[in-house]
């Protein structure tokens, strides 16, 4: 591919459709930024500025770009079988060692294991497989699902569904199929109560939906360890090992979306039982399982599950065309096998903290309401009042002001309204962690004296 100049891509970038972005305000000048080389932590644009992938591409790139073992193993596969489906009675190497894989890592008797090409189509899936179980079941009124409120799920259909209402405003969402939970979110919905007060509030609004819904009209539960794109929100200790119990005790499946949170994020290669003590009926997963090398997704069941869809009546009729891609479960294979060799869930435990606790030091900027997030995923609120924790104007998108001042100083970070998140790659040593918390408190510091406050 011949270099292109900034102007060159930029004027071919007009008919490229970007995600997630205010479309009208891409056609202004110097709106988009064009990344074309990576290498280890870091990005290069299309002017030769290098920064820091304080995002990790989107919460994915976690062994670090640029890594030939993965590169060459993808390669290898593409000169081998470049292309072979997984439907009816076919299978091949790479998709059936890295099942194998995944299924040996995944807690508990999650031991099956279907592919597919992004965290929205594993959670598509997982609503599919339950409604087909529960109607093998002989239970067809079982459809029922709860989420809640600062979810993120997905951007198709059923996984907007299931995400915070607010990403669907203006779009439409499915009707009456999903109900959302209050979110775990102490600063913002209980301030006053200590931990195991507002896990009570949390518990309790549990029972009062299953309820008023039925908890024989109910499937799933679907929940995050840390809830991503809605923010970077932590719930109380003890509150994922509390809501499994309660979906136990009512014949609910619990559905763990680990599309952000495995594969060494927050320091383990899952994050439900290892660090939450919960061990899910499914897990979805996606992003930092080829490290964004490739696009795939799994949806990870237990073997009940299993065992009834595997049954001699049940047709199981689901599939995508890419599913268990040669290239991709190639990139997984490799992926995984960088993890494990370089230990990187068990240095995060290390790194990650450090992170974590340099960034929570932010806390004492005027402007800074809370630090959340744990290890490698963390989330920085701006506030207008400390005190009061008074919000500024959703218009004020104080998180990209950040953002700007941030990536002006060779950083990368996510606006998300008036939240900046950092998701960086796994890989970065303490010199990095601490540039980036320089940075970071150089860019607020700015912004805030712009604001004047």
């Amino acid at each position: 591919m011949n270099k292109l100049t900034t102007d060159e891509i930029l004027t071919k970038d007009s008919h490229l459709i970007q995600s997630f972005a205010n479309l009208h305000a891409l056609k202004q000048d110097d709106a988009r930024t064009a990344i074309v080389a990576a290498e280890g932590a870091y990005v290069t644009d299309s002017e030769g500025n290098r920064l820091i992938d304080g995002i990790g591409g989107l919460w994915c790139v976690n062994v670090g770009h640029g890594r030939h073992e993965i590169i060459d193993a993808i390669t290898q596969q593409l000169n081998t079988l470049d292309y072979y489906s997984t439907f009816y009675n076919f299978t091949h190497p790479a998709a059936a060692q890295l099942a194998e894989k995944v299924a040996s890592l995944a807690p508990g008797h999650l031991n099956n294991v279907y592919f597919g090409n992004s965290g929205s189509v594993a959670n598509d899936t997982a609503v599919r497989m339950l409604h087909h179980y529960n109607n093998l079941k002989g239970r067809p009124q079982k459809k029922q699902i709860l989420s809640r409120m600062g979810a993120y799920h997905g951007s198709t259909h059923m996984a907007m569904a299931l995400t915070t209402p607010a990403y669907a405003e203006g779009w439409g969402a499915v009707e009456g199929l999903v109900h959302h939970l209050k979110a775990p979110h102490k600063y913002r919905e209980a301030p006053e109560m200590t931990d195991a007060e507002f896990l009570a509030v949390l518990e309790q609004d549990m029972l009062d939906a299953i309820a008023r819904i039925g908890a024989e009209n109910i499937c799933a539960f679907f929940a995050e360890p840390i809830q991503g794109a809605g923010g970077v929100i932590t719930a109380p200790p003890g509150y994922h090992k509390r809501m499994r119990e309660i979906t136990r005790a009512h014949d609910i499946m619990y559905v763990a979306d680990e599309v952000v949170t495995a594969w060494g994020r927050l320091g383990h290669m899952f994050a439900s039982e290892d660090a939450y003590d919960c061990v899910p009926d499914i897990i979805t997963t996606a992003k930092g399982l080829t490290s964004g090398y490739q696009p795939l997704s799994a949806t990870i069941i237990s073997d009940e599950i299993y065992d009834v869809i595997s049954g001699p009546d049940a047709m199981f009729l689901h599939g995508m065309t890419y599913s268990g891609h040669p290239a991709a479960a190639a990139a997984g294979l490799a992926n995984i096998a960088i993890l494990e060799s370089e230990d990187i869930p068990g240095r995060v435990q290390t790194t990650g903290k450090l992170f974590e606790g340099l960034l929570r030091g932010l806390e004492d900027v005027d402007m800074v309401g809370e630090v959340r997030g744990s290890h490698f995923m963390m989330g920085i609120e701006f506030v207008k009042n400390k005190d009061t924790r008074e919000e500024f104007p959703a218009d004020a998108m104080v998180g990209s002001l950040v953002a700007k001042e941030a990536q002006k100083r060779g950083l990368i970070a996510r606006a998300l309204g008036n939240i900046l998140i950092l998701s960086p790659t796994l890989i970065m040593d303490d010199a990095m962690i601490h540039q980036i918390e320089a940075t970071l408190r150089e860019s607020i510091g700015k912004v805030s004296a712009d604001l004047g406050i």
